[in-house]
């Protein structure tokens, strides 16, 4: 399948980089995380889930079939969901501060995330959204 085929080349482009971007984040988060607030094993599982978004948003573009392109695509909005329920129990359980604007902004993102990658996948499908 042809990456053309499978997306608009400027919507592709947006979640490989907003996908990777927010991995980004998400490391940084996770170093402090460990580093000030000795916090391993939310953060370990934040590390993998939130950098796991990308990586399947980017296996996803070598997918040899419609079927494994959106198998692909599902992981990782089912990775943006996890991510978004470790970011809320790291912000109830008093490791994060949501009222910061770096944690605020994260959760927005993490939801943009969830959202694109939603209609991407209602779009392959088909399905209205």
């Amino acid at each position: 399948m042809s990456r053309k085929d499978s997306l608009d080349s400027s919507n592709e482009n947006l979640i490989l980089d907003l996908s990777f971007e927010f991995a980004k984040r998400i490391v940084a988060l996770h170093r402090y995380l460990q580093n000030e607030k000795q916090e391993y094993v939310l953060s370990k599982q934040l590390l993998r889930s939130g950098t796991s978004i990308g990586a399947n948003v980017n296996e996803a573009q070598a997918a040899q079939s419609r079927k494994d392109f959106l198998a692909k695509l599902s992981i990782a909005s089912k990775e943006s969901r996890e991510t978004l329920y470790w970011l809320r129990l790291l912000s109830e359980t008093g490791y994060l501060d949501i009222e910061e604007r770096h944690v605020h902004s994260l959760l927005e993102e993490n939801r943009s995330l969830i959202k694109i990658l939603t209609s991407i996948i209602l779009t392959l499908q088909g399905k209205k959204q």
